[in-house]
């Protein structure tokens, strides 16, 4: 399929460009699936679930309000922030550290 975009116009190419990503997006969805349904089947054929070869329970919802990674540290300032201590430190653990503050200090 040829298209000619030198001779679309801005709101048309948009509306391609539009199409495309979601054209890309369920495409994406489609190849995810099927990687995982041939995974399941694979380890089917050797007597197991994927959720015992990964360890990762993979039924919808299981993890619903669950954090893999509960906080480690609060904020005393804002205690609505906190922080696993995975990751890239956020700005207030950055300032705290700045102030002189012992990190374990900062503990939950």
């Amino acid at each position: 399929m040829q298209i000619d975009l030198n001779s679309l116009s801005r709101k048309e190419l948009e509306a391609l460009r539009a199409d495309v990503e979601k054209a890309l997006s369920t495409l994406e969805n489609r190849e995810r699936s099927a990687a995982l349904n041939a995974a399941k089947q694979a380890a089917e054929a050797h007597g197991f679930t994927l959720d015992q070869l990964t360890g990762v329970s993979l039924s919808k919802g299981s993890s619903k309000g669950k954090s893999k990674n509960p906080a480690k540290y609060r904020n005393p300032e804002n205690p609505m922030q906190t922080w696993t201590g995975r990751g890239r430190k956020p700005q207030w653990i950055k300032d705290a550290e700045e102030a002189g503050v012992d990190i374990s200090t900062l503990e939950i």
